[in-house]
């Protein structure tokens, strides 16, 4: 085991501080880790819960190259950061992970796609764009992709006809995937630690608001069949250990119509299919990836209680001061546990928090979500139509 680390004194860097950073922060703090947050909004969630804010944005050389001097080891609750500093204090010995070259792949999706079809990774059938006639070259509909940039069902656009090319078509550096006949949407959260010691969550089924393409809720475990089950354990595996990565990593899975597995795409960070693990897994994944970055051997991923996690967005039409409404009545939902990640301004479909029901039957886990889901609603101090 690496003894690099001084547990009893250790210093943790995380670089956003969003809600994903607030919980890992949570987490780091019941271990007596003292954390370091870069965020360039003030008082942002995890600088509610953290004993240090370096106010900056992710493209501050200075600022990204203070938090990893600062601290002994350095991670990530977001991948839209530049690597070039990180790169270099990364080859001086500094520690952060994942590591630099392992986000900057992750940052463009072409190249993630082709390195895990490289590895003999199933994944959908893509092609590089050049010019208007590549966008065609599947036929319609298509799906296309921005290479960099892209998150929450921002940078992907689904391309019907040629007259959609000229209206739709992203003009930034692109790809094109064929449009999967999918059955369900699933994910994994997959840890891995300095050590190279790995461990798999369960299999999860997500389910999307149509309307902006974010993932609306989360079904733990999946409603598929153990075979499904251990053909994407196996897959999602292989994907982290052909990135070589470091930390926790949510894997993003198409089952199709005619039962393949194919990966969508990997986010190099806590995720949110596996929010469900605070309440319903002996270890969450915002406490896996301190051990995992800090080499401490990977906490258990087991399911304790089935669950059902739903995203709390806020509402159409207001935006604003967030106000909570119905918070009294769906309290009163036996097995709900209620995240508020202290955002100071609301807008539509953002992510403002997220319930986690539990139940041993995940079909009436499900039932009473969706009953929270009705009473639960984030609004803005201003309203418009």
């Amino acid at each position: 085991m690496n003894k690099d680390f001084n547990y009893s004194n250790l210093k943790i860097g995380i670089i956003g501080g969003g809600q994903l950073g607030k919980i890992m922060s949570q987490k780091a703090k019941k271990m007596g880790f003292h954390v370091t947050i870069l965020d360039p909004t003030f008082n942002c969630p995890a600088a509610q819960v953290s004993d240090k804010h370096i106010i900056g944005g992710f493209y501050d050389k200075d600022k990204l190259e203070q938090i990893v001097q600062e601290n002994d080891v350095t991670t990530f609750e977001l991948e839209h950061v530049d690597m070039t500093i990180l790169k270099e204090l990364y080859n001086h010995g500094h520690k952060i992970h994942p590591s630099p070259y392992v986000m900057e792949l992750i940052q463009n999706k072409y190249e993630q796609k082709k390195l895990l079809d490289e590895k003999g990774i199933p994944v959908p059938m893509y092609k590089d764009v050049r010019n208007d006639e590549d966008l065609a070259s599947f036929g319609f509909p298509v799906i296309q992709k921005a290479k960099l940039g892209g998150y929450d069902g921002k940078g992907v656009q689904m391309l019907k006809s040629q007259e959609e090319v000229n209206t739709k078509a992203i003009r930034d550096e692109s790809f094109i995937e064929e449009l999967v006949n999918i059955d369900k949407e699933l994910a994994i959260i997959v840890a891995r630690n300095i050590e190279g010691e790995i461990k798999c969550y369960p299999v999860v089924e997500m389910l999307f608001d149509e309307r902006v393409n974010i993932c609306d809720s989360v079904l733990a475990p999946a409603r598929i069949p153990f075979e499904i089950e251990q053909k994407a354990i196996e897959i999602s595996k292989k994907s982290i250990e052909a990135l070589n990565g470091i930390g926790i990593f949510g894997v993003e899975l198409f089952l199709t119509k005619d039962g393949k597995v194919l990966v969508n795409e990997i986010a190099p960070r806590p995720h949110n299919s596996g929010h469900y693990t605070v309440e319903a897994c002996a270890t969450s994944q915002f406490e896996q990836i301190i051990r995992a970055v800090t080499n401490l051997p990977l906490g258990s991923t087991k399911l304790i209680s089935p669950a059902v996690m739903i995203n709390l967005l806020g509402e159409e039409n207001y935006e604003g001061e967030p106000f909570i409404h119905g918070i009294h009545d769906a309290l009163e939902i036996p097995e709900l546990s209620f995240h508020f990640y202290g955002k100071s301004y609301t807008k539509p479909f953002r992510k403002m928090g997220h319930i986690t029901v539990l139940d041993d039957d995940i079909n009436k886990a499900l039932e009473k979500a969706m009953k929270a889901k009705d009473i639960l609603k984030i609004k803005g101090s201003k309203r418009y139509v």
